[in-house]
């Protein structure tokens, strides 16, 4: 139980820091070997390798968006007993943002981590509405 507590912990504080878009604290949890995955057809899915490629992934995000709101669903933790840092965690947030041209939007998704010695290796998101309106957000139509 004391695994899971300190992961939530963790990721809670993650999501706390894209949402104060602190890119210095929000990269000090991933290894320099970490992959994000993010979904989509636009310039900004795709697969990230490495902790350069992930951190120019955030800054980007944090460049076209004024506000950034994530709000924190549910915080599933697969082994509860871990001890050693090395877990998957799934997070479901809803999010409310504002791109640089006033545009507000919002959306949903699950956000699945690996960790290994208490470091993030692997993010892959999953959002609940890939269309017109997570184009629009991102200012890609």
């Amino acid at each position: 139980m004391i695994g899971a507590i300190i992961a939530k912990k963790s990721i809670a504080a993650s999501f706390e820091a894209m949402n104060r878009q602190d890119l210095d604290k929000f990269m000090s949890a991933w290894r320099d070997d970490g992959v994000f995955i993010y979904p989509g057809e636009i310039p900004e899915s795709g697969t990230f390798e490495g902790k350069v490629a992930v951190e120019g992934w955030f800054r980007n995000f944090f460049d076209k968006y004024q506000k950034i709101q994530f709000d924190v669903q549910d915080i599933c933790v697969k082994n509860i007993f871990d001890l050693t840092g090395t877990n998957v965690v799934a997070v479901h947030w809803n999010i409310s943002l504002t791109n640089l041209d006033g545009r507000e939007g919002q959306n949903s998704g699950v956000t699945v981590i690996n960790i290994e010695g208490g470091k993030v290796f692997l993010v892959k998101d999953y959002i609940f509405d890939l269309g017109e309106n997570f184009k629009l957000n991102w200012g890609a139509t």
